[in-house]
């Protein structure tokens, strides 16, 4: 992934992680066959406040215009910009903050109005660096080489503007697992009994109380609540029920394990029973040797360190959210995710009434959606090809621009859409067609919809549909990776003949004109 950096001093140092390419200083020359770009601009280092302002303004101005020179359908990451030097002859003066504000107002704008300029806001690298010791400016550097930055933060910088593109990316982890005694709650429910337990507004049962308050804005933004602890499972149910104070009870939870077994092997469980992989997890458990545990037997699950006190939880939840669950933009699907997991439970529960599959399947009432790209949908198709590891063909990753890329040069985009009787998936299957060369893509399902057919129902469907439009043949192709097995003979069971392989890829030709795939009347579709 090649870089096009704009700046206006020498910051160089500070991506010798990145494939990147440099402008000169203030030079808006748009090289063309970057993938990306970068604008980083500083509030200029001046003892003239109002000449400070009048670059900044210009800087702006800059921006925009270069900005409409760059391909619509390549991502641009413009750094918000931070005051980091600057005289105030009288403290009541504003004039290079008033700029610096309408600078970062004027590239919000921007960011509404064009999909493809994301925001960095370079204020929360600033704030992280006052909790250590080194100076954000080193002013030997600055003199000697322009550099606005001191180059010993370059490190930190390069972990943190990579975290920032996966945010972008929409790339983050699914699902917390968390303990409950001193961790939900102070103290020990089966010693300390529901009435002995922390959780209030004095300390520390008020910094309890924060952390699952916090827990709560992370199911509003699309994680996944489960509880893996050793405690007597009524206790806790009882506790649920009736214990005035608590914010996370059993209607936030997507699934749980509350038992005296292994916790290691109770994580086993909640990923199977969710259907997700264990690197999709964080486990958070106050317990040292548990957490040991997990890391030493469970290396894909995230074990981050627990705070040593309560009233140390603010800045664990802000680690635990720059680290794991931050992201760019939420979709209507990522605040709807613990509500479908819980209906996926119920399915299962419905399913072990029926003897016969077909009954099952045609008492869910299935209804399938298959819609085109649009601006609407745009983001949670970038969002699945970035997520969906075990259904997925060919493990693409798109971003929204890659996407209209994509669609710009033919491409024919389509989503599925999956709704029964429990309630609705929303949109968790993508199939991309590349018209250019008639062959499939990307074809990926999120595996919460997996087991009912769906899967072949949404590749037939599209199938018939290009046959109609007058494609011949079409091909496709199977890219081994270490969490897609389960999809390795998928082509052959629909009819797709082995045209070459390696161990690592799969080749595969189908003649459109000889299919003829009936589908069955237990899936209603439609097409928008």
């Amino acid at each position: 992934m090649k870089y096009f950096i704009f700046r206006n001093y020498t910051i160089e140092p500070f991506f010798k992680d990145f494939e990147a390419e440099f402008s000169g200083y203030e030079d808006i020359s748009v090289v063309p066959d970057a993938d990306r770009y970068v604008w980083w601009y500083f509030a200029p280092y001046k003892i003239n406040n109002q000449t400070a302002a009048g670059e900044i303004e210009n800087y702006g101005n800059l921006l925009e215009f270069t900005f409409c020179k760059i391909d619509a359908n390549k991502l641009v990451f413009v750094f918000t910009m931070q005051p980091i030097f600057c005289l105030n002859y009288q403290t009541k003066e504003n004039t290079v903050n008033g700029a610096i504000i309408n600078y970062n107002q004027k590239i919000r704008k921007l960011s509404e109005k064009y999909k493809n300029l994301k925001i960095v806001d370079f204020a929360e690298f600033v704030k992280m660096q006052g909790t250590v010791s080194l100076p954000l400016i080193d002013w030997k550097f600055y003199f000697f080489s322009q550099m606005p930055l001191n180059p010993k933060l370059a490190n930190d910088f390069s972990h943190w503007f990579a975290r920032q593109i996966e945010t972008i990316e929409l790339k983050r982890k699914k699902c917390i697992v968390l303990d409950l005694d001193n961790t939900l709650w102070g103290g020990i429910l089966g010693e300390d009994g529901a009435e002995g337990i922390k959780i209030d507004e004095t300390y520390p049962g008020n910094c309890f109380l924060f952390f699952q308050e916090y827990l709560l804005e992370l199911v509003k933004n699309g994680i996944i609540l489960t509880v893996c602890s050793k405690n007597n499972e009524q206790d806790v149910i009882d506790l649920w029920n009736d214990h005035p104070n608590l914010k996370i009870r059993k209607e936030q939870l997507a699934a749980w394990r509350i038992n005296w077994n292994n916790k290691v092997e109770n994580i086993r469980e909640i990923a199977a029973e969710l259907n997700i992989g264990l690197d999709s997890l964080v486990f958070v458990d106050d317990n040292p040797t548990e957490r040991e545990l997990v890391r030493q037997l469970l290396p894909q699950v995230e074990t981050p360190d627990f705070p040593e006190k309560p009233y140390l939880f603010p800045e664990f939840v802000k680690m635990l959210t720059d680290r794991y669950f931050s992201i760019y933009e939420i979709t209507k699907e990522d605040r709807e995710k613990t509500q479908q997991y819980k209906e996926n439970t119920e399915r299962k529960q419905f399913e072990s009434k029926f003897t016969n599959f077909d009954d099952y399947l045609r008492s869910l009432e299935i209804e399938l959606t298959i819609e085109n790209l649009s601006e609407m949908n745009i983001a949670r198709f970038a969002q699945m090809t970035q997520k969906t590891n075990q259904f997925n063909l060919a493990t693409k990753r798109y971003t929204e621009s890659d996407l209209r890329d994509l669609d710009d040069n033919g491409a024919q985009i389509f989503g599925l859409r999956v709704k029964d009787r429990f309630g609705d998936n929303g949109l968790t299957g993508l199939l991309i067609i590349t018209n250019y060369e008639t062959a499939i893509d990307t074809f990926l399902l999120s595996c919460r919809i997996l087991g009912k057919g769906i899967e072949n129902v949404f590749l037939q469907y599209v199938l018939m549909r290009l046959k109609e439009q007058g494609m011949k043949t079409i091909s496709a192709k199977y890219i081994k990776t270490l969490k897609n097995c389960q999809v390795e003979n998928f082509y052959e069971q629909n009819g797709f003949i082995l045209n070459n392989y390696t161990e690592e890829i799969k080749n595969y030709l189908l003649s459109l004109r000889d299919i003829n795939y009936t589908i069955s009347d237990i899936y209603k579709i439609t097409e928008i």
